[in-house]
């Protein structure tokens, strides 16, 4: 039996009732006491408001000069696991949040170009001081530590700029920047070249695979870019805006300003929290792929729920193995969940990307369905069409597959491979993992021992356009292609722009494709053939590394995971015009892309490792570009202006 305390209010009143009914047998005095005892043990059962309301916080971020800092971005964190939410001051220096009340919390003020303030263990504000909450900050003058500010893509475009053949640096932006942030404090360390052989190795079994060439070239190219005398330097002559007062003050665009970005600690360092998809009640489901995972994450209450997933008898590694398979270390995956997407009767289907799997799981009962793929490996991204079947990538085969729910058919389709020998290397992919049943087969997948074969294509993102066609990328052939739903034949188009990854359909039925290693997002339409490239506006140039998008269904504006520089990027296609909006915390490697019922936008914070995210955990996060309205941001900056 429930306690009270655990009780909803649905059920505490249900018990009025049948309290009545018992008291009616007793006499009128009794009875009265029995209903008030009754009444009693409701109310104290009922959560006390101060824990549970929201109150309202308001005050101003300003300089030791009490002039107002535009675009500040002020944290209030609370609870274990936590939740934070972040929004940003506005042309008047004032900004407006909400905490839990009668609950102690964190505060943390951020802007670039000036020294972080952070405040932990707060008591809870009274309501006078809640609406008084004021900040002030300190001018950084430390060029080192100027420089330690700037996003991840700053540091990565020292890299890129001690390389000098075009198709090395982009296979470098392509290869290097695959599960983690280049350029992130974590990763400018300087290492020896023992070091470098390990991190190479285990790289390339997690499919970054470099060529021979360039592979040599990195550990070199590492210590003259991040030489911390010069690599300083570098960043104050390419970035002066930062070390100049006016310029770093210079203030966000007022959409920006009225945005609230809520993040939910989800999982724990060892933790991957890949991809995530909104359910139509509201949930948000995750998938944790290095702990086999799947979190289930209620807004309303912040309830976390954590389903295992079943592995029967797979070893660690799933289909690949332990020791040649891509697992990172503290991973505990035997089938990689990947990639998820809800079906139409509410179910959550998964990849199951180290098992060559796919999993639903039932949403009401909790209960899982395995499906065995028949052929290809490592499924990777999924995606349902207008008859309720499941198309999904296989990125390490070269494959696109095919399931009915209804009937459990499955269908594969072999992708073209670009070369006799890539083709080759493909089909022999199932042979070496047989192998590496028997012998010790790292070597082979880890590149090591004089190159590492031609490169694989990856398919990788796929969709279903308005007409059926299905139509998917080839992120290493920088190709995208057509599948026809009833014949099953295969198109290629190649792409103007290099590494197309996760890309979408809009509602006009023209297709987007982030080019991951070309730093833009480009619009192709299926019937011209033409694509329509634009340039993402993030500086440097070339540093930005798109890993997906998705189109809101109602106004069809693209938002971008700005992945190597900690933002989130909305275009509006009637406009053509950007929108970048700057995420909290650093090191944020943003992989999926979905919406709820009130347009807010919502993604995870993916980087693998995550001890190396900024507090060492991972996290899912919603973007809301209306948290505040325009009356609200006036109401703040007059409040502002009178203090």
């Amino acid at each position: 039996m429930k306690g009270l305390n655990d009780m909803s209010s649905s059920s505490i009143f249900a018990v009025l009732p049948r309290a009545a009914v018992h008291c009616r047998s007793l006499s009128p005095i009794r009875f009265l006491g029995a209903s008030l005892i009754a009444i009693a043990l409701v109310v104290t059962a009922l959560p006390a408001p101060s824990q549970s309301a929201e109150q309202v916080v308001r005050g101003s971020v300003r300089d030791s000069e009490g002039a107002p800092i535009v675009g500040a971005m002020v944290s209030l964190r609370q609870g274990k696991p936590f939740h934070e939410r972040t929004v940003f001051t506005d042309q008047a220096g004032a900004y407006q949040s909400t905490l839990r009340g009668g609950i102690p919390f964190t505060v943390r003020v951020r802007r670039l170009g000036w020294r972080d303030l952070r405040r932990a263990d707060l008591p809870p504000l009274t309501p006078e001081a809640a609406l008084a909450f004021d900040h002030a900050l300190e001018r950084e003058t430390d060029p080192a530590a100027l420089a330690a500010q700037l996003p991840a893509n700053h540091w990565f475009g020292l890299l890129l700029a001690e390389i000098e053949d075009e198709g090395h640096r982009e296979e470098f932006v392509r290869q290097c920047t695959y599960c983690h942030q280049q350029g992130s404090r974590a990763t400018r360390l300087l290492r020896d070249d023992v070091e470098w052989e390990k991190i190479l190795s285990l790289m390339a079994r997690m499919g970054g695979v470099l060529s021979q060439e360039l592979r040599e070239k990195v550990p070199g190219l590492w210590r003259r870019a991040f030489d911390r005398e010069q690599s300083v330097a570098a960043l104050m002559e390419s970035t002066p805006e930062l070390f100049d007062l006016e310029e770093a003050a210079s203030p966000l665009e007022d959409e920006v300003l009225r945005a609230a970005v809520d993040e939910w600690a989800l999982g724990h360092p060892a933790s991957m929290q890949h991809d995530l998809a909104v359910h139509p009640d509201g949930r948000v489901y995750s998938v944790d792929m290095m702990q086999d995972k799947l979190y289930r994450f209620d807004p309303e209450t912040e309830a976390r729920d954590a389903f295992a997933l079943p592995h029967g008898n797979l070893p660690l590694g799933g289909v690949f193995g332990a020791a040649s398979g891509p697992l990172p270390p503290n991973a505990n995956a035997f089938v990689g969940p990947h990639s998820l997407q809800v079906a139409p009767d509410g179910a959550v289907w998964l990849t199951l990307a180290l098992g060559s799997q796919l999993a639903r799981f039932d949403a009401k009962d909790e209960t899982w369905e395995i499906h065995d793929l028949e052929e290809g490996i490592y499924p990777h991204t999924l995606r349902f069409d207008q008859e309720g079947r499941i198309w999904y990538t296989m990125a390490v085969s070269n494959h696109v597959g095919l399931l009915d729910p209804a009937t459990g058919k499955q269908t594969s389709i072999r992708l073209p491979a670009s070369s006799f020998a890539q083709g080759l290397a493909l089909r022999a992919i199932p042979i070496v993992l047989w192998l590496g049943k028997y012998f010790d087969m790292s070597g082979v997948t880890s590149g090591e021992g004089g190159g590492s074969g031609p490169p694989m294509p990856v398919p990788y993102g796929i969709d279903v356009a308005p007409d059926g066609d299905v139509w998917f990328s080839q992120l290493n052939e920088h190709r995208i292609g057509r599948i026809d739903p009833k014949t099953l034949e295969v198109e290629m188009v190649d792409t103007p722009f290099s590494a197309p990854r996760r890309l979408r359909f809009d509602s006009k039925g023209r297709l987007w494709i982030p080019g991951f290693s070309s730093g833009l997002v480009s619009r192709f339409d299926p019937e011209s053939r033409e694509f329509e490239s634009y340039p993402l506006p993030i500086e440097p140039v070339g540093t930005e590394t798109p890993y997906a998008l998705n189109v809101h269904p109602e106004t069809d504006h693209v938002w971008i995971c700005g992945t190597n520089s900690d933002t989130m990027i909305r275009f509006d296609p009637e406009r053509e015009s950007f929108t970048v909006f700057p995420l909290p915390t650093r090191v944020t490697y943003t992989r999926e892309v979905d919406f709820d019922e009130q347009g807010r936008v919502w993604t995870s914070n993916s980087n693998l490792p995550a001890w190396q995210i900024e507090g060492g955990m991972p996290r899912i996060l919603r973007l809301d570009p209306t948290f505040q309205s325009v009356e609200a941001v006036g109401m703040n900056a007059s409040a502002a202006a009178r203090q």
